[in-house]
């Protein structure tokens, strides 16, 4: 955690994914409390944070970057060009710029601030309020390693943070970015599977769920490949290998790689308005 020793992080928007960066951060041990400052219209949200974590607090995203090393723009797409403006002259090429915006490119972010600022551009995915989130991120133009080295070390506090150019940003948005809904969708659909063939609606919901945490964990932990683990469970004739049949008849395998895909190139789309 070293690569945020001694630095002061700004988060720029105490919504979701702000406040658990700031969570995680404190819990990790990545950061002290008092070497991150919020800032957000909303002083409710400020308070609650301060209340929780220990954190600092400015009234305005001028004051909260002044001093800071690191700056997290934690604010939804619309707003980030008024944000970029009423902190470009308080920003230095000493500071590092952190974006979480889906579809705000880095060239966008540069040129919205003074020349030769470090950027770097972040996809998270909403499991970061429990710790387990995914992560990409990319570098920009004035970006060294040493910067995407501390903009991981704040990802990884709240899950896992990997390395990729930006042209891949939009796979990543399509996979992980927007995979949490998929996989609401399949356990909401194996909840009412459980229903259809007789369970309580809370006893499958039960179910379901540590069912899928638990196969996510069995292919992490074990780092086999999914095809492996899925052949330990289907044996033959058995109960198993017909519902896989079932699912391979029905498309599921296809239309997740669609679902995929068709999200990639509406983020490119989105990307280019």
């Amino acid at each position: 955690m070293s690569e945020l020793k001694g630095k002061t992080i700004a988060i720029l928007g105490c919504g979701a994914m702000g406040s658990a960066l700031g969570r995680g951060l404190v819990q990790a041990k990545a950061a002290e409390p008092q070497s991150i400052v919020f800032s957000d219209p909303h002083s409710a949200h400020l308070y609650a944070l301060k209340q929780q974590l220990g954190v600092r607090s400015e009234e305005t995203n001028h004051e909260a970057v002044r001093n800071a090393d690191v700056i997290v723009v934690a604010v939804k797409p619309f707003n980030v060009r008024a944000v970029l403006d009423e902190i470009h002259d308080y920003v230095s090429v000493d500071q590092l710029v952190i974006s979480i915006a889906a579809g705000i490119r880095i060239s966008d972010m540069e040129s919205a601030l003074r020349q030769g600022v470090p950027v770097v551009r972040a996809m998270p995915n909403s499991a970061a309020q429990v710790n387990e989130g995914a992560c990409a991120l990319s570098p920009g133009t004035h970006a060294t390693p040493e910067h995407l080295n501390a903009a991981t070390t704040i990802f990884a506090s709240v899950g896992m943070a990997v390395q990729v150019p930006e042209h891949l940003l939009d796979a990543v948005t399509a996979l992980s970015g927007s995979g949490p809904a998929y996989v609401y969708l399949m356990i909401e659909a194996l909840v009412d599977g459980g229903v259809k063939v007789g369970l309580p609606r809370d006893i499958a919901h039960q179910l379901a769920v540590q069912t899928v945490l638990g196969s996510a964990r069995m292919v992490f932990e074990t780092g086999k490949h999914p095809a492996q683990l899925k052949d330990m469970v289907a044996t033959p004739g058995g109960t198993t290998i017909t519902a896989l049949a079932a699912l391979e008849q029905a498309g599921v395998r296809a239309a997740l790689i669609d679902a995929v895909e068709k999200a990639c190139n509406r983020a490119k789309e989105l990307g280019k308005s």
